[in-house]
């Protein structure tokens, strides 16, 4: 705070070189548009309002930009613009696998592969064709053609990779889960789809154990009729008895039956559905998110090369599994031609500083991952810059939860003082970020630097009014290629538009406070329907936690704000504690950050001690599923329990519900 009393502006804590600037590719399409098309601009924001202004203009400049190849041209960039209901390039015909496999660039390094045993694999852009092409004749030979859908039990590793290209090459339309995911959870999503082939491993690896998963595929197959062929690869044994899951194609034999066989690029439509994501399934059958072929390129490229600074020399690295959306925009990273990272295994394993070595190990240059990972470390007092070599990473990246401040500041401390380390935030729904990294802006703290380009993205009030440093409703007043292009088995679109057009119609409405300022960059609230409604203020609830995870002694936190029958509120606190704390002499100090932090209508009612938070497996709070129980809804009809990573810890707030 000020002497004034005044909210202190947030601290510009890092600034691109003018070396960076001028090597950035977003500095060259700059520089493009004004030689090709007489555009010129002189900030980020002149640029991002000309995105979102003249959203032909823009999206067909990134077709010519980036050299879409296109065995049949558009007719028109956009058909119809309403939402939803949006045509995209109309007419065109190509395919998303063909641009990752671009035989024009140079041979390289495509994948690099770690787990917890330490080994390093690595696979060239050549092999990785070679792969590819042997992966798509096998699977024609079992019959998978064009919009049939190929559905995937694998952990993050390069066959997962390589089936999933094999399967784009096709025409064919692509799914997949981690094998973390339980039986349940795994057939809500894949039986959506009615899949003819299903790839899964004998099982995976993960905080130094193994898990044995023949017995769950087993039941996916009989759970899933259409499914016509399942292929197994061997990851825990090396050649395991699959009595147990009946009759299979193992990996091996499903390349081989199609070695030497050329790399095909089916042709389809734009809109042509590339894969199928879903929704996290808290709180109910989780929703089929299907995204087309054009959409997905284009918004990658766009993002991967301008936001992200992509390129060839680059080593992208995000931590994800195959069940979230961050995944498949690991995956996108082959289009710029940079190689990428992946690893399996938990990130705490032995401990926080894993991937730390990983970075050196493999010489990553773009370290993504999430906001808990490095608050985590910076609660475990780890020092990456001290211990490892990091001179070849460039840039830091976060995501699935708003990054605070002192995250911030312990990165630029402790990871590295030059490094660009941009928070961003966006959805499954679209895989991709509304707001996010530029290279060329400052970074400050607590803020996402900028709104992404071509993402008419605003704030608006409850009466749909736009707001400049007000917290609002995230929404969107124009479309974007990589929405949904349906919601499967929703006949009529009922339930796409029930999700995201309900409350404003013609306007998708996201479900994240957003706060925007006048500068351009945003700070997230948390989510809208989990905001604390407290005698009419509203306060996300990612502040609730930055103040109270700054107590050292606070691990982790859940807040939730119940409406109870007889009209009054209710806001607890819930909170993991390190093993030497006590709550009783903590409680002050809570009360008192949250008091002066937040607001002195944000202090809760009780604040109550618990093992540990209950998270999706992509780390996710489950903030509203929990909210749920504790309003006495059966936990079973409250969240999908198989989607989460610690299904037990709703065992505590499930017994808390018959007390309140």
């Amino acid at each position: 705070m000020t002497a004034d009393g005044l909210a202190a502006p947030p601290t510009r804590i890092w600034q691109p070189s003018a070396e960076r600037v001028g090597g950035a590719t977003l500095t060259r399409y700059m520089g493009w548009l004004a030689d090709r098309h007489g555009l010129h601009f002189d900030t980020y924001d002149a640029l991002w309002r000309w995105s979102t202004s003249d959203l032909e203009g823009f999206w067909s400049s990134i077709w010519d930009f980036f050299e879409v190849r296109a065995s049949r041209s558009y007719r028109r960039v956009l058909g119809r613009r309403e939402m939803p209901g949006v045509e995209w390039f109309s007419g065109a015909e190509l395919n998303f696998a063909e641009h990752v496999l671009d035989d024009r660039r140079p041979d390289g390094d495509a994948i690099v592969h770690a787990d917890e045993c330490g080994g390093i694999r690595t696979l060239s852009r050549v092999e990785l064709r070679a792969q590819v092409a042997a992966a798509a004749a096998g699977l024609r030979r079992l019959g998978v053609g064009r919009g049939d859908r190929i559905v995937a039990y694998m952990p993050n590793i390069p066959e997962t990779v390589v089936a999933f290209l094999a399967c784009a090459s096709l025409g064919a339309i692509w799914s997949s889960c981690s094998p973390e995911f339980g039986a349940g959870s795994v057939i809500d999503r894949f039986a959506q789809v009615e899949p003819t082939v299903l790839l899964a491993v004998d099982g995976y690896r993960y905080g130094g154990r193994q898990f044995d998963r023949q017995e769950v595929v087993a039941g996916l197959v009989a759970a899933m009729p259409t499914v016509r062929h399942t292929v197994l690869l061997p990851y825990l044994e090396p050649s395991p008895d699959h009595s147990t899951v009946g009759a299979t194609t193992s990996w091996e034999e499903l390349l081989a039956s199609g070695a030497g066989e050329p790399l095909q690029f089916q042709q389809v439509p734009f809109d042509h559905p590339l894969w199928v994501l879903y929704s996290s399934g808290t709180t109910g059958l989780p929703k089929a998110i299907v995204h087309g072929h054009g959409g997905v390129l284009l918004e990658h490229f766009k993002k991967l090369y301008l936001h992200f600074d992509l390129n060839e020399n680059d080593r992208f690295f995000w931590f994800t599994t195959t069940g979230w959306m961050m995944w498949n925009v690991l995956v996108c990273g082959l289009l710029t031609g940079a190689a990428v990272v992946l690893y399996d295994g938990s990130p705490a394993h032995p401990d926080l500083d894993v991937l730390w070595g990983l970075v050196e190990r493999t010489g990553v240059t773009c370290f993504g991952t999430s906001a808990r990972f490095l608050v985590s470390c910076m609660k475990a007092g780890v020092e990456p810059g001290r211990d490892h070599d990091l001179r070849r990473l460039r840039t830091v990246g976060s995501t699935a939860s708003p990054l605070p401040p002192e995250a911030f500041r312990w990165v630029y401390e402790h990871v590295a003082r030059d490094l660009w380390l941009f928070s961003t935030s966006g959805g499954t729904d679209v895989c991709s970020a509304f707001v996010g990294g530029c290279p060329l802006l400052p970074v400050h703290e607590g803020e996402l630097q900028c709104r992404s380009l071509g993402v008419a993205v605003e704030a608006w009030d409850e009466q749909g009014r736009p707001l400049v440093d007000g917290v609002g409703e995230l929404v969107l007043t124009q479309p974007m290629p990589s929405m949904p292009l349906y919601l499967w088995n929703d006949p009529g679109g009922h339930r796409y538009r029930e999700s995201y057009f309900a409350r404003y119609p013609g306007v998708w409405c996201h479900g994240d406070w957003i706060r925007f300022t006048e500068r351009g960059s945003a700070v997230i609230s948390g989510r809208s329907d989990s905001t604390i409604n407290r005698q009419g203020v509203r306060m996300g609830t990612s502040e609730i936690y930055r103040a109270v995870t700054a107590v050292p002694q606070v691990l982790d936190s859940l807040v939730v704000d119940l409406h109870r029958p007889d009209g009054e509120d209710v806001m607890l606190l819930f909170v993991v504690l390190r093993e030497s704390a006590e709550l009783t002499t903590l409680q002050g100090e809570i009360r008192r950050r949250i008091r002066e932090q937040c607001s002195p209508r944000h202090v809760p009612d009780r604040i109550l001690q618990i093992a540990e938070v209950p998270r999706t497996l992509s780390g996710k709070v489950l903030e509203v599923p929990v909210k749920r129980i504790l309003m006495g809804i059966p936990a079973d009809r409250a969240a999908s329990v198989d989607s989460l990573a610690n299904p037990r810890a709703l065992d505590y707030f499930i017994e808390l519900a018959g007390t309140l």
